[in-house]
Protein backbone atom coordinates (compact mmCIF):
# COMPACT_ATOMS: atom_id res chain seq x y z
CA UNK A 1 0.00 0.00 0.00
CA UNK A 2 2.90 2.37 0.66
CA UNK A 3 5.04 1.61 -2.41
CA UNK A 4 1.87 2.14 -4.52
CA UNK A 5 1.34 5.62 -2.73
CA UNK A 6 4.74 6.37 -3.10
CA UNK A 7 5.08 5.70 -6.74
CA UNK A 8 1.92 7.51 -7.14
CA UNK A 9 3.76 10.66 -5.79
CA UNK A 10 6.68 10.27 -7.65
CA UNK A 11 4.71 9.51 -11.03
CA UNK A 12 3.25 13.20 -10.01
CA UNK A 13 6.30 14.87 -9.25
CA UNK A 14 7.59 13.66 -12.58
CA UNK A 15 4.05 15.09 -14.61
CA UNK A 16 4.73 18.01 -12.85
CA UNK A 17 8.50 18.65 -13.26
CA UNK A 18 8.30 18.03 -17.09
CA UNK A 19 5.36 20.09 -17.27
CA UNK A 20 7.10 22.95 -15.79
CA UNK A 21 10.36 22.36 -18.04
CA UNK A 22 8.15 22.72 -21.14
CA UNK A 23 6.93 25.79 -20.02
CA UNK A 24 10.78 27.10 -19.42
CA UNK A 25 11.80 25.53 -22.53
CA UNK A 26 8.93 27.18 -24.41
CA UNK A 27 8.54 30.82 -22.96
CA UNK A 28 11.75 31.14 -20.87
CA UNK A 29 14.66 30.18 -23.28
CA UNK A 30 13.86 32.21 -25.92
CA UNK A 31 13.75 35.21 -23.60
CA UNK A 32 16.80 34.23 -22.09
CA UNK A 33 18.58 33.57 -25.22
CA UNK A 34 17.86 37.06 -26.53
CA UNK A 35 18.95 38.51 -23.41
CA UNK A 36 22.66 36.65 -23.54
CA UNK A 37 22.96 37.69 -27.43
CA UNK A 38 22.08 41.10 -26.92
CA UNK A 39 24.26 41.43 -23.23
CA UNK A 40 27.37 39.94 -25.04
CA UNK A 41 26.76 42.21 -28.56
CA UNK A 42 26.89 45.53 -26.34
CA UNK A 43 30.51 44.67 -25.59
CA UNK A 44 31.73 44.08 -28.86
CA UNK A 45 29.26 46.52 -30.32
CA UNK A 46 30.40 48.97 -28.45
CA UNK A 47 34.46 48.02 -28.25
CA UNK A 48 33.66 47.84 -32.45
CA UNK A 49 32.46 51.65 -32.39
CA UNK A 50 34.92 52.57 -30.53
CA UNK A 51 37.90 51.37 -32.69
CA UNK A 52 36.22 52.69 -35.17
CA UNK A 53 35.50 56.26 -33.76
CA UNK A 54 39.10 57.04 -34.68
CA UNK A 55 40.85 54.63 -36.32
CA UNK A 56 44.31 56.12 -35.81
CA UNK A 57 44.27 55.64 -31.93
CA UNK A 58 43.74 51.99 -33.16
CA UNK A 59 46.32 51.49 -35.06
CA UNK A 60 48.16 53.21 -32.55
CA UNK A 61 47.09 50.88 -29.71
CA UNK A 62 47.61 47.97 -31.94
CA UNK A 63 50.91 48.84 -32.72
CA UNK A 64 52.07 49.71 -29.06
CA UNK A 65 49.81 48.42 -26.86
CA UNK A 66 48.39 45.29 -27.93
CA UNK A 67 50.79 42.69 -28.92
CA UNK A 68 48.69 40.20 -31.68
CA UNK A 69 50.64 37.39 -32.23
CA UNK A 70 51.23 36.31 -36.12
CA UNK A 71 49.26 39.61 -37.61
CA UNK A 72 50.87 42.88 -38.62
CA UNK A 73 49.30 45.74 -36.30
CA UNK A 74 47.20 47.21 -39.52
CA UNK A 75 45.49 43.79 -39.98
CA UNK A 76 44.95 42.86 -36.52
CA UNK A 77 43.47 46.60 -36.27
CA UNK A 78 40.96 45.99 -39.44
CA UNK A 79 40.26 42.43 -38.50
CA UNK A 80 39.43 43.03 -34.86
CA UNK A 81 36.84 46.02 -35.39
CA UNK A 82 35.21 43.98 -38.50
CA UNK A 83 34.82 40.78 -36.31
CA UNK A 84 33.42 43.25 -33.60
CA UNK A 85 31.08 45.45 -35.72
CA UNK A 86 29.67 42.15 -37.88
CA UNK A 87 29.80 39.32 -35.51
CA UNK A 88 28.36 41.39 -32.71
CA UNK A 89 25.22 43.30 -35.45
CA UNK A 90 24.78 39.61 -36.23
CA UNK A 91 24.34 38.57 -32.84
CA UNK A 92 21.44 41.28 -32.57
CA UNK A 93 19.76 40.12 -35.21
CA UNK A 94 20.28 36.16 -34.71
CA UNK A 95 21.56 35.48 -38.12
CA UNK A 96 23.95 32.92 -38.30
CA UNK A 97 24.57 33.05 -34.65
CA UNK A 98 26.53 29.79 -34.20
CA UNK A 99 28.53 31.35 -37.20
CA UNK A 100 29.10 34.61 -35.49
CA UNK A 101 30.29 33.11 -31.99
CA UNK A 102 33.33 31.42 -33.48
CA UNK A 103 35.19 34.83 -34.27
CA UNK A 104 34.17 36.58 -30.95
CA UNK A 105 35.52 33.51 -29.07
CA UNK A 106 38.70 33.18 -30.81
CA UNK A 107 38.66 37.43 -30.26
CA UNK A 108 38.36 36.51 -27.11
CA UNK A 109 40.65 33.92 -26.26
CA UNK A 110 43.39 35.68 -27.62
CA UNK A 111 42.90 39.01 -25.94
CA UNK A 112 43.11 36.96 -22.67
CA UNK A 113 46.18 35.33 -23.06
CA UNK A 114 48.21 37.92 -24.88
CA UNK A 115 46.65 40.99 -24.25
CA UNK A 116 44.92 41.82 -20.89
CA UNK A 117 44.31 38.70 -18.03
CA UNK A 118 40.12 39.95 -17.60
CA UNK A 119 38.31 37.47 -15.37
CA UNK A 120 35.37 38.99 -17.12
CA UNK A 121 36.82 37.22 -20.30
CA UNK A 122 35.79 33.70 -19.09
CA UNK A 123 32.01 34.94 -18.60
CA UNK A 124 32.23 36.58 -21.83
CA UNK A 125 33.19 32.78 -23.23
CA UNK A 126 30.67 31.26 -21.16
CA UNK A 127 27.70 33.72 -22.95
CA UNK A 128 29.60 32.74 -26.36
CA UNK A 129 29.56 29.54 -25.53
CA UNK A 130 25.95 28.93 -24.95
CA UNK A 131 25.05 30.84 -28.28
CA UNK A 132 27.00 28.31 -29.97
CA UNK A 133 25.39 25.25 -27.96
CA UNK A 134 21.99 26.64 -28.32
CA UNK A 135 21.60 28.73 -31.45
CA UNK A 136 20.05 32.20 -31.48
CA UNK A 137 16.85 30.49 -30.48
CA UNK A 138 12.92 31.55 -31.37
CA UNK A 139 13.19 35.25 -31.47
CA UNK A 140 15.56 35.44 -34.16
CA UNK A 141 16.18 35.89 -38.15
CA UNK A 142 17.51 31.98 -37.80
CA UNK A 143 13.78 31.24 -36.88
CA UNK A 144 12.23 32.58 -39.46
CA UNK A 145 14.40 31.76 -42.03
CA UNK A 146 14.25 28.24 -41.11
CA UNK A 147 10.36 28.70 -40.75
CA UNK A 148 10.22 30.50 -44.08
CA UNK A 149 12.59 27.64 -45.62
CA UNK A 150 10.25 24.44 -43.92
CA UNK A 151 7.25 26.19 -45.22
CA UNK A 152 8.52 26.37 -48.87
CA UNK A 153 9.80 22.82 -48.92
CA UNK A 154 6.05 21.33 -48.04
CA UNK A 155 4.40 23.40 -50.77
Amino acid sequence: MKCEKSAKIISCLKTFCEKKTQFLQKYFSPILLLTLRIMIATVFLKSGLTKISNFDSTIFLFENEYAVPLLSPVIAAYLATICELGCSSLLIAGLATRLAVLPLVGMTLVIQFTVVQNPEHFYWLAILSTLFVYGAGLLSLDRLIKNFVDKCQKN
